[in-house]
């Protein structure tokens, strides 16, 4: 059987024990049945872990001996996502699945063909719910690095402001889109190195409207197809995220 892997933040960098929250403690005692003595790993979702021993199962207030810390090297690059928001339920398989392949800052955008519009509150309410659903993907697949969920951002504005990026791309199903690798083996001839920080942006249903492609290649967007078939949002991001950390970790 796996460890136990819940979440925590530490007041001390160097706890020797560990209290958790009450609902990692129901989590951890209650649903998945933790008993005294069994190893928990412990991570705060910044790279630092703690190999733990349960040594109080209180459901409302677990409490762990931590046995050893060990920090988790960071990826060699990092990705961040610009996801226009989905129809229905698809945002949160989308942020687990971004969750489990590493990337480091998902951002949810409306774009013009955007059908959910959120105002504040509802805007907070999600983001709530997207961290959560990145927590207990990165407690699944042993992620220690939690990805940042930044605010709703209206996509256009978005492009125009993305800085600090070795590549901009955007999935486009526009004739003259490029191959991913063709633009990779670019950038490696030209810098002489892999690219450390890339940005991927995907499409809502519908994709991006023309409009917002011109505003894309405006601000240095690289235009890339992902097959030749039209692939439903939430498809498309795994399958980017995919082929982009394969491709960057090969």
């Amino acid at each position: 059987m796996p460890d136990f892997r819940v979440h925590c933040l530490p007041a001390v960098s160097d706890p020797r024990e560990i209290t958790l929250t009450q609902e990692e403690s129901h989590h951890l005692v209650a649903v998945n049945r933790a008993a005294p003595g069994a190893t928990v790993v412990a991570f705060d979702g910044r790279g630092s872990e703690w190999i733990c021993d349960l040594a109080d199962a209180d459901k409302r207030a677990a409490r762990l001996k931590v046995r050893f810390a060990q920090k988790a090297k960071p990826m060699p690059w990092s990705i961040t996502l610009g996801q226009a928001l989905p129809l229905g339920g698809a945002m949160d398989s989308i942020v687990r699945k971004a969750t489990e392949i590493g990337v480091s800052l998902i951002v949810p955008l409306e774009s013009e063909r955007t059908q959910v519009r959120l105002d504040a509150d509802r805007s907070d309410r999600k983001i709530e719910k997207w961290q959560t659903a990145a927590l207990e993907a990165a407690k699944q697949c042993g992620n220690p690095w939690l990805p940042e969920i930044g605010p709703v951002t209206a996509a256009s504005a978005f492009m125009e402001s993305a800085r600090g990026f070795d590549l901009k791309l955007i999935a486009s199903l526009q004739p003259g889109a490029k191959a991913l690798k063709l633009v990779l083996a670019q950038f490696r001839a030209s810098q002489g190195r892999e690219p450390r920080k890339v940005l991927w942006l995907i499409g809502p249903e519908g994709d991006f409207t023309p409009a917002e492609m011109g505003v894309s290649r405006t601000a240095g967007f690289e235009p890339i197809t992902l097959g030749p078939l039209v692939l439903r949002c939430e498809t498309a991001a795994v399958y980017a995220l995919s082929v982009l950390s394969y491709e960057l970790s090969g």
